[in-house]
């Protein structure tokens, strides 16, 4: 049986909207909201970079994972931390009822956007740059996205716009 998935899945780097975009596009689509590094922060009880910062990014990926693999909600728009896109299994068991959407913002942008990301809990590499975490993330990015909305110059409300009417136009399902 073939049916429409119910949850809106937002996937991209910090600072690209995830969770301001899906605030505004769960009011617009009557649907809930979570933010999974919120979910992140109370499950262990801390910032994500003081999860970076005490056991290292790998830990703070692995975390992420164990929370999305145990998210079963419906009729919800998911705003995911940057790196859920790392994890295989956890991005198949959220496309298991929901549509993935790529808030894909160039770099500059997201640079303007963000200015301390010492403070952001990344889980990247302590050598990496933001600029080469960008290069790496951008591909699996891609690969896991049902939708990409190019959203550099769009307004947050310009985003849920297209995703609203790119969703209600295709015929993205779900077996």
């Amino acid at each position: 049986m073939t049916q429409k998935p119910s949850n809106i899945i937002l996937i991209g780097m910090p600072g690209a909207g995830k969770s301001t975009t899906g605030v505004i596009l769960a009011k617009l689509t009557s649907r809930a909201f979570v933010d999974t590094d919120i979910l992140i922060q109370a499950s262990q009880a801390r910032p994500l970079q003081d999860i970076v910062d005490t056991e290292g990014h790998l830990a703070l990926r692995k975390i992420e994972e164990d929370v999305l693999l145990g998210l079963d909600c419906h009729n919800h728009v998911i705003a995911t931390g940057g790196s859920a896109a790392y994890s295989h299994a956890a991005m198949t068991h959220l496309k298991t009822n929901g549509i993935v959407v790529f808030l894909d913002v160039n770099l500059a942008t997201l640079q303007a956007r963000v200015h301390d990301y010492s403070t952001r809990g990344l889980a990247k590499r302590p050598d990496q740059s933001f600029a080469d975490l960008f290069a790496e993330r951008f591909s699996l990015y891609t690969r896991h996205a049902d939708l990409t909305v190019h959203s550099s110059d769009l307004t947050q409300e310009n985003v849920c716009r297209t995703i609203i009417n790119e969703l209600r136009t295709s015929k993205l399902t779900r077996r």
